[in-house]
């Protein structure tokens, strides 16, 4: 029998961090997602993790480069709403899967930490979750580019993840 997990939005958080002018490190977050996860019982044993994030909802706190990252330049929300990642295969320190952005798919491996299984003050089962990568943005068509006076580019390639999850047990 499985047992399927629902996101608990309110303690939860999709990140990301990139070089900006070689120099500093912008961070952003996508504010609207949902996720789930089915497993062989409450241990969270054999995992599998769907997760969708909607790009509209990219915020990095300046109005005028979020509006440039849903255009075609990056994510081309209009024409590609999601970005999505399935997991399929968890060992306890990573997880493997594929994540699709801009239409494209991708194999990813993601480290992670799993800070286990609580039953919290209402009886629910709660597990928890830290997963970090990194992609590469131009893998998946975002390929805006420009570069400083110096020669750097000023939004690097490299996009760092990280993703805090907290699940409760349907």
């Amino acid at each position: 029998m499985s047992v399927k997990w629902n996101i608990d939005k309110a303690h939860s958080e999709v990140q990301f961090k990139v070089k900006h002018m070689v120099i500093s490190t912008v961070s952003g977050e996508f504010m609207d997602f949902e996720a789930q996860a089915e497993t062989d019982d409450e241990n969270f044993s054999n995992p599998k993790f769907e997760f969708v994030a909607k790009v509209d909802s990219i915020n990095t706190r300046i109005e005028h480069r979020d509006t440039h990252l849903k255009s075609d330049d990056f994510f081309n929300a209009a024409d590609h709403p999601e970005l999505i990642f399935k997991g399929e295969k968890f060992d306890g320190d990573s997880l493997e899967g594929e994540i699709t952005i801009k239409g494209v798919t991708k194999p990813i491996k993601l480290d992670a930490d799993f800070g286990g299984v609580i039953t919290d003050f209402d009886g629910n089962k709660r597990a928890g979750f830290e997963f970090s990568g990194k992609i590469n943005r131009k893998d998946f068509g975002l390929n805006w580019s420009a570069t400083t006076e110096a020669g750097g580019l000023v939004v690097a390639d490299d996009v760092k993840l990280s993703v805090s999850l907290e699940f409760i047990k349907q």
